[in-house]
């Protein structure tokens, strides 16, 4: 009798844990974090940011400035060059990196192939603008026929004034501006979308702050699930679910045997 004591004794722990195995699984997406663009890239690619508005700006107060025929359109003119240049070195040096060196995270589980085709597609868009739209505005200056300035340097022309090629290059240049700011906008517009939307870590990987500042507010919070044990009276235990780099974890829980007047322990 002492022996089926022992038995019943095991089996009636069994059915107190067993139900208690099945709330360890924690969804491993809650603060998870995936690799980054390394710093060079992250800091290019804001720098890219911040010289595309003022490259923009200067070009709508010229337009402005020429339409009014004021004193400040040969200096606007050449900020706006100057800003060119330095976007097209930055490009290159950019993509020089991203070809050798750079540390580039993959795309996210979920997205589809035609999603990540036209992300490709965008980010070449992105590339071949930024190289070639500082190259055709060169190309206007230089087929006008006169003397130009670029950052501190004055420069001589140099070549024979021509109104048709200057005329094209000018066009080509508008054109490639208005493309090469929808693509950016809809670059941004894509990255707030899986921020905002999907709640996905894709705008994180370019921002770090914004992925410690994700990973921080999770961790904070906390999720409580009622655990209730089937085929036994057991009071339900609430499980304490937090967030954070490790989100899976396990809960050792050790029931109290009845009428012992003890307390559960853990360790």
């Amino acid at each position: 009798m002492r022996t089926d004591s022992l038995f019943s004794q095991q089996g009636s722990r069994e059915v107190v844990l067993a139900p208690s195995r099945q709330f360890v699984c924690i969804d491993d997406r809650i603060g998870a974090r995936h690799p980054s663009f390394d710093s060079v890239m992250i800091g290019l690619h804001w720098a890219t940011v911040l010289l595309l508005v003022a490259v923009s700006a200067t070009a709508w107060l010229h337009a402005l400035a020429e339409a009014r025929q004021s004193d400040l359109t040969t200096v606007l003119l050449q900020v706006h060059r100057s800003i060119g240049v330095t976007i097209w070195i930055i490009t290159a040096f950019r993509l020089a990196w991203r070809l050798t060196g750079a540390s580039l995270p993959s795309f996210p589980a979920a997205m589809t192939g035609p999603h990540r085709a036209v992300v490709k597609a965008s980010e070449h868009g992105l590339y071949a603008l930024l190289l070639a739209q500082p190259v055709t505005g060169l190309l206007t200056t230089f087929s006008g026929g006169r003397p130009f300035a670029l950052f501190a340097w004055q420069f001589a022309p140099l070549m024979a004034r021509n109104e048709m090629l200057q005329g094209a290059f000018h066009r080509v240049h508008e054109l490639g501006a208005w493309a090469l700011a929808a693509l950016a906008l809809g670059h941004a517009a894509a990255a707030l979308f899986h921020h905002v939307v999907l709640r996905d870590d894709v705008l994180a990987r370019m921002a770090p702050v914004m992925q410690r500042r994700v990973t921080r507010d999770l961790a904070g919070a906390a999720l409580f699930q009622p655990e209730h044990s089937a085929g036994n009276k057991q009071e339900t235990l609430p499980v304490l679910l937090t967030g954070g780099e490790n989100a899976a974890m396990s809960v050792n829980r050790h029931p109290v045997p009845a009428n012992s007047g003890g307390s559960p322990s853990s360790h």
